[in-house]
């Protein structure tokens, strides 16, 4: 499936040394990234710089294990080995046709007394990455990691747009700016959002972490290929020092292995602007292709409507069983002819199943949730039939309420399910909204609560992904761990969400500069199940389901045009058009865009952006000559000419734009938009006006004629 071409030489440089200090260096094939490498007094350290710009200082390396072996001291350099790698592959779903993945490579064996291992790095043109490996040998009886020494030794004037890790809303936040020094639950607290009776963790950020430099290079800290390790948080130590701090088991300890240590990889993503961190493919370089043995082939990406909104956004319905109840099955047969109609694939439907209540949410301690059992006013067997029957599958829906182990002893007979009725996408939910409270029923009948980022939690969304490709399903995964780049071995792992997404906007509400922000954090790390395509902006929800009263305080904080435009600024293999067809009815011009912008790309291109505030970029459909722009601003209004020199010379394109008025505005009139067409002729000047309204934006659709 991923046919991989490489195209590779290498050079191998090997030092044997005694030792205490020493220094080497490598750079990135461009030769402007510098990642240096020293041990100096037992201690490791690496600093990184681009084109004499610091991106590091001196940063310390390093893990201490649970048996006391400290291997991040007393350490001396065995053996230095260098590989120049220059490949590229072809990833079956994605932003892009073909990705390059060229770098420079260094292997550091290392030795604390007589135990050791190494600290491999790779240097590309935009980021570097390290990780460590320990393998198994006989001076070693424990691999428990109680530590990592890893630091990021930055500067105090650096700024960075953060979430808070140790806290309990997963990753759904809204972003803090600040200085690395004040990333702190206090800070949080008193600028974005009250989390002060929160305090069971330290203080720390989750990754990515975004930092625009001093100097003015813009980084972004992350993992890649989180498997069978802690998730990693970055807790600031003062004067600009971050050190990665590890969600813990209950007992304290970090990691529990067996055998070996493998980290993921850490890296820093390196950019001189904004625009150039958007266009990286560092976490999908970091990962591995599929074994050869598994064939992913029937991975279909594709878009999908959901009876779910109608639940958490417009208050009509609800999940559980009742009068207004929104998975019964003439509601969803309308659904399904109407997603039919208008060629969408799926339908998720939400509230399908036993174990739905009113106080299911959000503590982890309600009933257990059946897998296999509907309740019976919807008719499983029938609706996935009729379904199939006109070319949309159901969408499965498996919210957990954080009860792990109850999901584990169902995840057999609730896959094999879904496998013999057609389901192709299974959206999972994880909603437990209180501090370390997964509940773990040890062998020996003790319950531990463990955090929702620690190795407890990793594995067991491991074993979810891999059970699903055994029985051919996709996960869409809700209140997830954090993208690291999986996708790339396990295309079925499709899409997730991890972030504030738009389903706040229903019941609360992001604030008009969320969605600026998540392309420059969040959205840096993978495709996110963001569940764009809200319509009716305004006086769309009832003070309580059966109700005809308008709750007049909920809007949603954007735009038609700005909506539209979600499906080309935020990628996702399987997209939503989140709201109900009776608003989708309102708007058919605007809903033609939905129906018509493709989910898999063969190009993208960052046409213009400034971090947090705006941005602007092309995408080319996989399957045709069709390019998607899209744009989307903050609270200001702006207006730009865009540069169309990515599409053919002497050609002529129809253009085919979404956009706001002058007069619209986010909060007093968010559903005006208008629709222009033209035809224009390219050549090396070639750009077209655009004005995009306060926390508003745009959405072309280009075609060649």
């Amino acid at each position: 499936m991923n046919l991989i071409k490489i195209f590779f030489t290498f050079l191998i440089f090997t030092v044997i040394s005694c030792s205490n200090d020493n220094i080497t260096r490598i750079n990135s094939p461009d030769n402007k990234i510098d990642l240096t490498f020293k041990v100096e007094n037992g201690h490791a350290f690496y600093k990184v710089e681009k084109e004499n710009k610091s991106v590091t200082d001196w940063s310390r390396l390093g893990i201490k294990l649970e048996d006391g072996n400290d291997i991040g001291s007393n350490l001396k350099v065995l053996k230095v080995a260098r590989e120049s790698i220059q490949n590229k592959w072809y990833p079956f779903i994605g932003e892009k046709d073909e990705i390059e993945d060229n770098y420079n490579k260094l292997n550091i064996n290392i030795s604390k007394n007589n135990i050791n291992y190494e600290i491999i790095f790779r240097v590309y043109n935009d980021g570097i990455s390290f990780k460590y490996n320990v393998p198994s040998q006989e001076a070693l009886s424990n691999y428990n990691i109680i530590d990592e020494y890893t630091e990021f030794n930055l500067s105090s004037k650096d700024t960075a747009w953060w979430i808070p890790g140790f806290s309990y809303r997963r990753y759904e936040f809204l972003y803090a700016k600040s200085s690395v020094d004040d990333i702190s639950k206090e800070f949080f607290s008193k600028n974005v959002e009250n989390i002060s009776y929160d305090t069971i963790g330290i203080d720390a950020a989750h990754t990515p972490l975004t930092i625009k430099k001093d100097n003015g290079l813009i980084i972004s800290i992350h993992e890649a290929n989180l498997i069978n390790y802690s998730s990693m948080t970055l807790a600031p130590k003062g004067n600009g020092l971050l050190e990665v701090e590890l969600y813990p088991w209950s007992d304290g300890t970090k990691v529990k292995l067996d055998n070996k240590i493998t980290s993921p990889w850490r890296f820093i993503q390196i950019a001189d602007n904004s625009s150039k961190l958007l266009d990286s493919d560092i976490i999908l370089n970091l990962n591995e292709d599929p074994d050869e043995n598994q064939d992913f082939s029937w991975v279909k990406p594709g878009k999908y409507m959901g009876v779910w909104w109608e639940m958490i956004g417009t208050n009509e319905s609800t999940w559980w069983q009742s009068q207004n109840h929104g998975a019964n099955n003439n509601k969803v047969k309308y659904y399904l002819d109407f997603a039919s109609k208008n060629n969408f694939n799926g339908l998720l439907v939400e509230g399908w199943n036993k174990g739905w209540h009113p106080e299911w949410c959000c503590s982890g301690n309600g009933d257990p949730f059946s897998f296999t059992e509907s309740v019976n006013d919807f008719d499983i067997n029938y609706l996935s039939s009729y379904g199939n029957s006109i070319g949309v599958n159901l969408v499965g829906h498996h919210e957990t309420g954080g009860q792990i182990q109850n999901y584990e002893n169902q995840l057999e007979d609730a896959f094999k399910l879904y496998n013999r009725i057609g389901v192709k996408n299974i959206k999972t939910g994880y909603v437990n909204d209180v501090s370390k409270n997964i509940k773990k029923i040890n062998p020996e009948g003790t319950v531990s609560r463990e955090w929702h980022h620690g190795q407890y939690m990793i594995d067991h969304f491991q074993k979810v992904i891999e059970t699903a490709a055994k029985y051919k399903l996709n996960i869409i995964k809700h209140e997830p761990i954090k993208d690291t780049g999986l996708r790339r071995k396990y295309p079925n792992f499709i899409s997730r969400e991890g972030a504030k997404g738009q389903e706040f906007n229903g019941f609360s509400s992001n604030g008009v500069n969320h969605a600026t922000d998540l392309p420059f954090t969040r959205l840096l790390s993978g495709p996110m199940d963001y569940t764009p395509g809200i319509f009716q902006l305004n006086n769309f929800r009832y003070v309580s389901p059966g109700s005809d009263e308008i709750d007049k305080n909920a809007i949603v904080p954007s735009t038609i045009a700005k909506e539209l435009a979600l499906y080309v600024v935020y990628y996702s293999p399987m997209q939503m058009a989140a709201d109900l067809p009776k608003h989708y009815i309102k708007h058919p011009e605007a809903f033609e865009f939905i129906k018509s912008v493709p989910v898999e790309w063969s190009k993208k291109n960052v046409i213009d952006s400034k971090i947090s505030e705006y941005v602007i970029l092309s995408r080319k459909d996989k399957y045709s000559d069709d390019w998607y722009i899209g744009g989307i601003t903050d609270e200001k209004e702006r207006n730009f000419d865009i540069d169309l020199n990515f599409l053919e010379k002497n050609q002529k394109y129809k253009l085919i734009i979404y956009k706001d008025t002058k007069s619209t505005h986010w909060k007093s009139n968010p559903m005006e938009y208008e629709i222009e067409e033209k035809i224009i002729e390219i050549d090396s000047s070639s750009s077209i006006p655009i004005y995009m309204a306060p926390g508003g934006g745009f959405a072309i659709h280009i075609v060649k004629v």
